[in-house]
């Protein structure tokens, strides 16, 4: 879904409180694609979309203590997990849109969204403005604890073919925002698609 900012709130706003309980087991899965993204100590990365800061202690082990971490969600609840979670020590916390960041170009060298791209207002624009904070030859990680087809049905939907999340369609979308796709997996278990920011 395709969400404008408001109802991207709501929906994560009423959800928050119980959000971390019903994937109690997403952590392993979180740290083995920050460990893809290849963080190098002192890199700085944002997790876009942070919502609990799932990622936000394996992004701060990977880039160490001299790294900088950013956690920025549009959702003021989850933010507040985040914080109730103790996950606040290991990034700086911003309450923001993805699609407007309160950064300078260039000034990332990564940036890890997980369950990002369905719900960006304007996927391409969205993706134009994570390749604008991003240096030339940064990374991109856009991960899912579980794949397409098994999220789909934990929905009780198919997998339709305008899926945004597909590669015949994500492909094309990165290159025109900004990216270049370097791999792409959807199994069970996992999503994860690396794209790295092309010289403009």
């Amino acid at each position: 879904m395709n969400d404008d900012p408001t109802r991207v709130q709501e929906f994560f706003g009423s959800r928050a409180a119980g959000w971390d309980a019903r994937f109690p087991d997403d952590g392993p899965a979180y740290a083995a694609a920050v460990t893809e993204l290849g963080l190098r100590p002192g890199a700085a990365v944002l997790d876009a979309g942070c919502g609990t800061g799932r990622a936000l202690p394996a992004l701060r082990a990977a880039v160490g203590p001299t790294g900088t971490v950013i956690g920025a969600d549009l959702t003021p609840e989850m933010l507040g997990e985040a914080v109730r979670a103790g996950r606040d020590a290991a990034g700086t916390l911003v309450l923001a849109d993805v699609a407007r960041l309160p950064l300078r170009a260039g000034a990332l060298d990564a940036v890890f969204g997980a369950g990002l791209i369905s719900h960006l207002a304007d996927p391409p624009a969205g993706l134009r403005e994570l390749a604008r904070v991003v240096r030339p030859g940064g990374r991109l990680a856009l991960f899912h604890p579980i794949g397409r087809v098994a999220l789909a049905a934990r929905h009780g939907r198919q997998i339709t073919d305008d899926d945004l999340r597909a590669e015949d369609n994500l492909r094309p979308l990165l290159t025109g925002s900004g990216w270049r796709m370097v791999s792409y997996v959807d199994e069970d278990e996992r999503y994860l698609v690396l794209a790295v920011r092309q010289d403009q």
